[in-house]
């Protein structure tokens, strides 16, 4: 498998971690995509199709167009890596994603939509432009563009949003206290939060020190779960276990036996079982954008 990283200049770097290309499919027919706190746009140039999957004990999948946005999870999710034959996507930076959709980011958490809802004919017309392209670097730049595009219409950040991005982070944890720094009332800052972040401070939060707990088990050769529970903020090493189940639906031991260097950052690889009977599927029809928002996990405004 083929993957490179392309980092985007000003303005685009603001809103873009990176853009990204996938070629070769691996040899395993999965893969579960756990909880990162960011959204994706990602285009299939292979086939005009993507399959996401349940993450576990599946009995069907929904399909959607060969372009797509996938929202922010609290959860994890299965894709097909057929598309990984020729595939292109967007990073989105936590809360970056919201100049690019044309609606807060909130209301595609745990979702994935079709780009044409976002973007109408637009999107139909750069996935076959992008499809055309004979080179990478062409791809790239097709793609940076049609984003930058995006920008040139009046767009402004929730101060309050960048400030508590910046502070949870870097593992700050008090809401309340956090929504006072904003000069915000905590139900305010909540709600402008989750608006553009697609998920609510105190899940954003969560979801970050999961992940330094990941990268910090990835650089040890036989990690002391109790020490990166302790190092990353945990009460202790049972309430790092249920963030992970949470997270990935894995155990941390399980979680790093099916990471790998050759996958994409977030993505694991599924092996033939893949924790769930995904060999005999049947195709669900994509549900509109209204009902497929927080699909599996129900409504997030109650958590903050």
């Amino acid at each position: 498998m083929h993957y490179l990283v392309h980092i985007p200049a000003l303005p685009l770097t603001e809103f873009v971690e990176h853009l990204w290309t996938l070629s070769d499919a691996p040899t395993h027919a999965r893969e579960r995509i756990v909880a990162s706190g960011t959204q994706e746009l990602v285009i299939n140039l292979h086939e005009d199709e993507f399959r996401i999957y349940e993450p576990v004990d599946t009995q069907g999948y929904q399909r959607f167009s060969g372009a797509i946005v996938s929202g922010a999870y609290r959860g994890s999710f299965v894709i097909d890596t057929r598309a990984h034959t020729s595939v292109i996507g967007v990073h989105f930076r936590p809360g970056g994603a919201a100049p690019f959709l044309g609606l807060p980011p909130g209301e595609l958490a745990d979702s994935h939509v079709d780009l044409e809802t976002l973007w109408g004919t637009r999107a139909h017309e750069l996935r076959g432009r992008l499809h055309d392209a004979q080179t990478t670097r062409h791809r790239i730049w097709i793609l940076e563009e049609a984003l930058l595009a995006c920008l040139r219409r009046p767009f402004r950040r929730h101060a309050a949003v960048q400030f508590g991005l910046e502070r949870l982070g870097h593992g700050a944890n008090d809401i309340g206290k956090l929504s006072s720094e904003a000069n915000l009332s905590r139900r305010r800052f909540i709600e402008v939060f989750t608006a553009e972040v697609g998920m609510t401070p105190k899940l954003f939060s969560r979801v970050q020190r999961f992940q330094r707990a990941l990268l910090l088990a990835q650089h040890q050769a036989s990690p002391a779960w109790s020490q990166v529970a302790l190092e990353c903020g945990y009460f202790d090493q049972s309430h790092l276990i249920r963030d992970f189940a949470a997270f990935t639906g894995f155990s941390p031991s399980e979680l790093l036996r099916h990471v790998g260097r050759h996958l994409k950052e977030n993505h694991v690889a599924l092996s033939a079982a893949g924790g769930s009977n995904l060999s005999n599927t049947h195709a669900r029809s994509t549900p509109n954008l209204s009902v497929a928002r927080r699909r599996n996990h129900g409504p997030i405004s109650g958590e903050d």
